[in-house]
């Protein structure tokens, strides 16, 4: 069997499913008119819809979160440019596999028939598995197709990058998932009612196909498939019945989406909003995400955008994360949104962490000069006979208690890390700060 004749093939565009076939499958559009969203690549006069239209679209990665339809434009713009379309998983292939399908590419190329390679998830191959596909690329010999959720630029290697273009799909509106949904109850043919009898009925209740809608989170495929199963063996939809149905969050924890919520939550702490701050812990939890992993991120914004500002910061994150760890789910997920709520509220201030990065820059860029001998114990006769300890003032016997001494190595002499700032807790910080200065310049002024 040709690798091009793959043993359960889905169906091209203008091909139907069978009516055992998903309902996300036999609803796929067939034309570029039929492919809802998607307006900014696709309207009339588009760079991409031209190319289609005249026939010079070349090798392209599709990057966008899932169920927006990167499958299917594939489907749809191997049709229209009558090029064999022949899917490839990168889940399920190796090197072996794509060598294979590029000869057999090649020698279709050889005799006249153009071939499009649709590479799914192509994020997943590595960099020598995605150099495999260049010389076929330039050769012309296949046209390349690479769909991804993750950013190309980072998943991608530059040489391939370079030889495709890359195309932004967006995460179709509520109205987009809509029109699909209301097509797939009116079509008979390829629709929720296909294979029943022609007096089967699907009664659906106001408003539900909308809330369908939104639940999907711009997921086409999770929407159809919300409706097949709220409809499987019934003539009547209601909201009731809906809300049974499990939420679908838009979430991949190990992925960009992953990043960009916890990216979402930390800048809404940082700006002090304590309603965006939940809503984002909310929707982190409520997706799956691992909650040790942000009550962890929370102890790190403590110190790092709040620091001494309100020492009591940390403490609350702190503790809030050992009372998850003590209750878990769902319990825990208040201690969390308690401290949550506090550390938006907060005085900010990242002068301690700026401080702790300009100690780490003359840590790496300066001489480590060795410790000053009067800062050094003696527990030994040598040691003290060799200066260690010499010169060292206890600051408990002085009324200040502080010492006119220096305490950093001689090249590092006045150095003036931490700068505090005005805010909360911090500006009684920096009067301590001041009162320490004075007393050392007072002692000095009495030697």
């Amino acid at each position: 069997m040709s690798l091009f004749e793959p043993v359960a093939p889905r169906p091209e565009a203008g091909a139907e499913a069978g009516p055992a076939a998903p309902l996300a499958d036999r609803m796929r559009p067939r034309t570029l008119e039929e492919i809802a969203g998607q307006q900014h690549l696709l309207a009339p006069g588009k760079p991409l819809r031209r190319a289609i239209e005249r026939d010079t679209f070349g090798s392209a990665l599709f990057w966008g979160p899932p169920g927006v339809g990167k499958t299917t434009l594939a489907r749809v713009i191997a049709a229209r440019t009558r090029q064999r379309f022949v899917p490839f998983s990168a889940v399920t292939s190796g090197i072996k596999e794509i060598r294979e399908v590029m000869a057999s590419a090649e020698r279709a190329h050889r005799a006249g028939q153009r071939t499009m390679l649709f590479v799914d998830e192509i994020h997943r191959f590595n960099r020598a598995q995605q150099d495999a596909f260049l010389p076929y690329v330039e050769s012309g010999a296949i046209t390349l197709i690479g769909a991804t959720t993750e950013n190309p630029s980072f998943e991608v290697n530059s040489a391939l990058l370079s030889r495709a273009r890359v195309f932004v799909l967006e995460a179709l509106s509520d109205r987009d998932i809509l029109v699909l949904l209301e097509r797939a109850v009116a079509d008979r043919e390829r629709g929720v009612l296909a294979g029943k009898p022609r007096e089967a009925t699907l009664e659906i209740e106001p408003g539900v196909l909308a809330r369908m809608a939104a639940f999907a989170n711009g997921d086409a495929r999770v929407a159809l498939n919300l409706l097949e199963a709220s409809a499987a063996g019934r003539d009547r939809i209601t909201a009731a019945e809906l809300e049974a149905q499990h939420k679908a969050l838009l979430y991949d924890r190990a992925g960009e989406e992953h990043f960009n919520l916890i990216s979402a939550l930390h800048k809404s702490l940082r700006n002090s909003d304590v309603d965006a701050s939940l809503y984002w812990l909310a929707r982190m939890l409520e997706a799956g995400e691992d909650p040790l992993y942000i009550a962890r991120r929370m102890v790190r914004f403590a110190s790092e955008d709040v620091g001494l500002a309100d020492p009591r910061a940390l403490e609350q994150a702190v503790a809030a994360r050992e009372a998850f760890v003590s209750m878990g789910l769902p319990e825990g997920a208040l201690a969390l949104a308690q401290a949550c709520a506090y550390l938006a509220l907060a005085p900010k201030s990242n002068a301690l962490y700026a401080a702790y990065g300009r100690v780490l820059e003359d840590v790496h860029a300066t001489r480590a000069d060795p410790v000053p001998l009067h800062l050094r114990n003696a527990p030994t006769g040598l040691m003290k006979g060799l200066g260690y300890g010499k010169g060292y003032q206890y600051a408990h016997d002085l009324e200040a208690k502080v010492a006119d001494m220096p305490c950093l190595p001689e090249n590092l002499a006045n150095r003036s890390y931490y700068q505090p700032s005005d805010a909360g807790h911090e500006r009684r910080v920096r009067e301590r700060m001041s009162e320490t200065e004075r007393a050392r310049k007072a002692q000095k002024q009495q030697e």
